[in-house]
């Protein structure tokens, strides 16, 4: 049996945020230049994409390009610059077809003049969308999230702006780039590694994860679906006992 078939309608995570790994060693493994495994993982995006406007998936979190990618060889980031304008230009009429969103988080204006065009162009374009919310993470990390969030947050308490007294989890989390989006109920992780990468440290708090030792390129709508299952299948406490979740 599909695991389609066996998704509970009712039980669909709102916010799912994917950790895109792999795409250097599926290259790799066949000969290739990194960036062929980056080409080659724009299959498993829209693969993704689709699986989750389709699911109900209110909003979808790529981790496509972080704060510490910016060390990687000029010549890879340029290549993945010229990549991201091309593929935004190629998906938006798909984005639109499907009534989704595009919106982005992180230090955007670190990128390349065309890409910024590019990412503004169809963020305007498909504004309107209201199946689904596709959310790219471009030079972002959760560091940088949470310092600019502290940041603005000490200036608007400066100014008078904010009372000292009144900031608590809520206050901080609307200074957050994700700030009106609930937190991800689940993030999935290609390739194996056990870890967040500096994704999200705040939103991912009460995360369910979900490790798969498929390489990114590889991942399919099938493989989504695996993964809302698995995500179906816990126990979410929040720190109560599960007698606790019974009676309530």
């Amino acid at each position: 049996m599909s695991a389609r078939t066996a998704i509970d309608p009712a039980r669909i995570p709102a916010h799912v945020a994917v950790i895109m790994d792999g795409n250097g060693r599926w290259a790799k493994k066949r000969g290739g230049l990194r960036i062929f495994g980056h080409q080659s993982a724009i299959t498993a995006v829209r693969d993704t994409v689709e699986a989750a406007a389709e699911l109900g998936v209110q909003y979808l979190t790529l981790y496509a390009f972080s704060t510490e990618n910016w060390g990687r060889p000029t010549h890879e980031v340029m290549a993945l610059m010229q990549l991201l304008v091309h593929t935004i230009r190629q998906e938006t009429p798909t984005l639109l077809k499907n009534n989704i969103r595009l919106q982005a988080i992180g230090d955007t204006s670190q990128l390349p003049a065309s890409c910024q065009r590019e990412l503004a162009e169809a963020m305007e374009l498909t504004a309107g969308g209201t199946r689904t919310t596709l959310v790219l993470a471009l030079s972002y990390s959760g560091r940088w999230d949470l310092a600019q969030a502290a940041r603005q947050l000490a200036l608007d308490v400066a100014a008078g702006k904010v009372e000292a007294g009144s900031v608590g989890e809520d206050v901080l989390a609307g200074y957050l780039s994700t700030a009106g989006m609930p937190d991800p109920e689940l993030l999935i992780r290609t390739s194996g590694e056990q870890r967040i990468s500096n994704f999200l440290l705040w939103q991912l708090a009460y995360t369910e994860l979900y490790i798969t030792d498929l390489l990114w390129p590889d991942f399919r709508r099938e493989h989504f679906y695996e993964a809302i299952l698995a995500y179906q299948s816990r126990e979410r406490r929040f720190g109560k006992t599960s007698e606790q979740l019974t009676v309530s």
